[in-house]
């Protein structure tokens, strides 16, 4: 979807997105005393991958490791120098 400018941008919407057929697979967690699974955690990781894409396009630095800090983005910058 591309617009001119962000005056034209159109919002993307739950219309926008294929049907998805839900599957609920109860298997317990034999790690855990009551048997439960996270499913909070999944989107915490699409954040992250941004952050670091822009971090990448802005600096050209690929940082690996959370949390990627404005000291740890110094750090790589001075190693891509040689300070």
């Amino acid at each position: 979807m591309m617009n001119p400018t962000f005056l034209d941008y159109r919002m993307p919407t739950s219309l926008d997105l294929p049907m998805i057929d839900t599957v609920i697979v109860e298997v317990a967690n034999a790690g855990h005393p009551y048997g439960v699974r996270g499913v909070g955690e999944v989107p915490i990781v699409p954040p992250m991958a941004a952050v670091a894409n822009g971090i990448h396009g802005a600096t050209g630095l690929r940082l690996r490791s959370l949390p990627m800090t404005p000291g740890k983005v110094l750090e790589a910058e001075w190693e891509r120098n040689g300070d």
